[in-house]
């Protein structure tokens, strides 16, 4: 996990441990954690530090709150954590990682609404969620990473922009940067309207997706 998360006694407060890969790096030296908690000022960056070739750096935050958080590599390199909470797209056409810190449940009651309202909520995401590995070029690798991006149905892949698709990759590895995604949310809009001919005619020109 790139994120750990150490709750205080009362839940109030968290410690929570960001950790990024070297390769992520891309050779870079200097690795700054910035996002909602420090204004995403470089001048107040939290530096990370290398350990076991990792780099990391520990971070205590209140909870009941969504944070949105970045790395900045030599001053000039954005790049995300590998499995965040999950991703929202920016107004510079990348993705933020998401921190997801839930606020202490302080009514008893409330948990036992919350137990017998689960079974509801997960039959709910099972009959939304569609088969990505339908769309060529998308594994199920892949498709498990844009099921963490919260693309989970072919009508949100449909209408997710091939450069934020791109960055979504990109955070997840090198491995992972080489797909071209080009393709994909149109492939997924055929899929979603249930146009299965027309999809399969669209993937029988293309090759490994492109």
């Amino acid at each position: 996990m790139s994120v750990t998360k150490k709750f205080s006694k009362d839940k109030t407060k968290c410690n929570v441990t960001f950790t990024l890969p070297k390769e992520l790096i891309q050779g870079g030296n200097n690795v700054l954690l910035l996002g909602e908690f420090n204004n995403w000022n470089p001048a107040e960056g939290i530096a990370l530090v290398v350990k076991k070739g990792e780099y990391k750096t520990v971070l205590k935050l209140e909870t009941g709150k969504r944070y949105e958080y970045r790395y900045l590599v030599d001053g000039h390199l954005w790049t995300n954590d590998v499995t965040p909470d999950g991703f929202v797209s920016n107004p510079f056409g990348t993705v933020n990682s998401v921190l997801e810190l839930p606020a202490p449940e302080t009514k008893p009651m409330a948990k036992k609404t919350v137990k017998k309202l689960l079974p509801t909520k997960k039959t709910a995401a099972k009959s939304t969620q569609d088969k990505l590995t339908k769309i060529e070029g998308i594994g199920p690798k892949i498709a498990s990473i844009l099921n963490d991006a919260e693309i989970i149905s072919f009508a949100d892949l449909g209408a997710t922009k091939v450069s934020v698709l791109r960055n979504i990759l990109a955070a997840a590895g090198n491995r992972y940067k080489m797909h071209n995604p080009s393709t994909w949310s149109k492939q997924a809009k055929l899929a979603a309207k249930g146009n299965w001919d027309k999809l399969k005619e669209l993937q029988n020109k293309l090759n490994g997706g492109v």
